[in-house]
Parts: C-alpha cells; structure tokens; sequence
C-alpha cells in the first residue's frame, strides 16, 4: 500500500485534549477504511509565519499512514469540513521516518539547551 504523512493545523484556542480528539477521528477515518496509522506525533502549539483566519498560532499534528488512495481523499475531505482545522497537508512518500520526526527532535533539542542555560 502507498505511504502518507499528513499533517493538520488546529486553530490555537482548542485545548490539547480536542487536538488529540482531532488526532483520534482522523485514526479512525483511515483505520474503517481499511488504512493503518502507523506514527501520530503532536508537534504542539507552534507560531505561525502569517495569520491564518484570525489565528497567530497553532496546533500541529503529522500521521503517518498506510492506506489506499481513496481512504486519504476521505481523511481529506473529512478534515476539509472540520473548522477546527485551519490548514492541512497530505503527501506520499516512499518510506516512513524511523523513530521521531525532525520536529520532535528540533524540539527536544530546544528543551535540553534551555535547561543548559540555567
């Protein structure tokens, strides 16, 4: 089966708990249509280059998914509809990441180098 990433903004006033509400539906849409999730990462609430409708900030979510092409165009479709999600992004790659994704990595790095400051 073909390899996604997809990743989806939430807007910035939903608490952690709906974003990984959010996380879940999406699991569920790929997962009764026969797909896989095999990696969900929450990137957490990240400032954003510009506004996008009204919002400074976000909540950023990626899903690694196993699936057919018709259960990523109802993941899309289904996300389209929630206006909860501000942006999204769906693309195939050849293979998953192994182990945690840049951005997990970028932010654990931040996290030991301002404790290094104290």
């Amino acid at each position: 089966m073909p390899l996604y990433e997809h990743v989806f903004l939430a807007r910035q006033d939903l608490s952690q708990s709906q974003v990984d509400a959010l996380a879940n539906t999406a699991t569920e849409i790929v997962e009764a249509n026969e797909g896989k999730v095999t990696k969900m990462e929450t990137w957490g609430l990240k400032n954003l280059a510009y506004k996008i409708d009204r919002n400074r900030k976000a909540h950023f979510v990626m899903l690694n998914i196993d699936a057919p092409a018709g259960v990523v165009a109802e993941l899309e479709r289904q996300t389209r509809i929630n206006e909860d999600v501000i942006r999204y992004m769906t693309i195939k790659v050849e293979e998953h990441e192994e182990g945690q994704s840049v951005m997990m990595r970028k932010n654990d790095r931040e996290r030991r180098g301002r404790r290094g400051d104290r």
